[in-house]
């Protein structure tokens, strides 16, 4: 059984034909319980099983084949046939929690303990969901005008990123062109943020472990003062990597973990720094880890200290292409006007979206969730990070409409 659509939107920011039917009030309805049941039963990476299912029931009630990506969590869902003439356009959710507690007080709450759908991963899955069910009724219509993929893909808060593991088994092939959103608490609901370029950073890990032989307190000239070595290393890597990195890269060091030492009058034998590395800018990245290397070795032999490097790659930025902006912000401005589509900044997160745009061409916007009239600060990866439920509704007419203008 298919969703219940309205007529056809007649609005005049497009050409006829091009729109995408509006969403009925049982459809949104149906959506948005969707979402808040994702929410109460929030899983974290690579254990996204009942999330899986549930999302692959609903398309199988609407008729469609998907299928789950080989581990058990995440799935593919074609629309349409094949056509020789052209590839697929894919539609990307992503689909895990993070390890966060749900601070909030709303009834559909997280009923997990320490998880929650914290990045707004359970609008995203609800999105490409509910564009599905609406694009399989246009086929059934014969009113679909070029084949789609619906990608559901686990993992990607950890790194390198669950989008390797699926392209590894094979979800772009035949694939042209490739569309994501993600959720900005900054973005009023009813809008979109849009960049050509690149649209977040790169992400990587950075862990050092210090080792020298210990000893008293009151002696450090005899030994490796290994906590001074440590916050030297803490205070001066990030300053240093200011000055030896052209500033346009943004890159940037961040720490979030130090350990080391028992007790006071003990100079210990072993310390621990822990941080993330980002770059704005794709060729820096490329060059961050031998400069890392550099200085850091640079800085520890002052101190005498053994340290061991532990430089975990992450994820590129996300580079929006042109032609897949423009087909975004064309169908958004055809659906809600073109005062719904505003320039976003490049941000400092990082994203596995951009592990397919180095295979095909796509695009990711920032979907507004932020509630008209709000005005308070919010972020993502917060306990009480909820959405403007409006959103899903948004974010199902934007994909059906790229995918009618495509």
């Amino acid at each position: 059984m298919g969703p219940t659509l309205t007529e056809v939107n007649d609005s005049p920011a497009a050409p006829s034909g091009t729109l995408p039917p509006s969403l009925s009030v049982e459809l949104r309805a149906e959506l948005t319980a969707f979402r808040r049941d994702l929410h109460r039963h929030p899983e974290t990476a690579r254990k996204e099983f009942r999330t899986t299912e549930q999302v692959k029931a609903r398309l199988e009630q609407a008729g469609l084949t998907p299928r789950v990506l080989p581990g058990g969590t995440g799935l593919v869902c074609d629309i349409g046939a094949d056509d020789p003439a052209r590839g697929r356009l894919a539609l990307r959710a992503d689909l895990d929690a993070l390890p966060v507690p749900d601070t909030k007080t709303v009834e559909y709450r997280s009923t997990v303990p320490g998880t929650a759908h914290a990045c707004g991963h359970d609008v995203h899955t609800t999105v490409v969901l509910g564009t599905g069910l609406v694009l399989a009724e246009l086929d059934r219509a014969g009113r679909l005008p070029r084949p789609v993929r619906l990608l559901f893909q686990a993992a990607e808060e950890v790194m390198p990123g669950g989008a390797l593991d699926a392209i590894k088994a094979g979800v772009l092939d035949g694939v042209e062109r490739i569309l994501a959103v993600h959720c900005d608490p900054k973005v009023e609901v009813g809008r979109i943020g849009l960049r050509q370029g690149p649209i977040t950073s790169a992400a990587d890990r950075l862990l050092l472990t210090l080792d020298g032989p210990g000893g008293h307190s009151a002696r450090p000239h005899l030994t490796t003062d290994l906590v001074m070595a440590t916050a030297k290393l803490a205070s001066e890597l990030p300053l240093v990597l200011t000055r030896r990195a052209d500033p346009r890269s943004g890159l940037s060091l961040v720490w979030g973990r130090i350990q080391s030492g028992h007790a006071a009058n003990v100079i210990p034998q072993h310390a621990e720094l822990e941080g993330t590395v980002r770059c704005l800018d794709l060729a820096s990245w490329h060059d961050a880890p031998d400069l890392v290397h550099e200085v850091i070795d640079q800085v520890a032999a002052m101190y005498r200290a053994k340290c061991e490097i532990t430089y975990q790659r992450g994820v590129p930025p996300v580079v929006n292409e042109a032609v897949s902006v423009e087909l975004l912000r064309d169908a958004m401005a055809g659906c809600f006007g073109l005062h719904a589509v505003e320039d976003t900044e490049q941000s400092l997160g990082g994203e596995d979206f951009s592990w397919y745009l180095e295979k095909v061409p796509g695009a990711l916007a920032r979907l507004g969730v932020r509630p008209e009239g709000d005005t308070a600060k919010r972020d993502l990866h917060q306990g009480d990070f909820d959405v403007d439920e409006g959103a899903i509704g948004v974010g199902v007419e934007l994909f059906t409409a790229a995918v009618l203008l495509s």
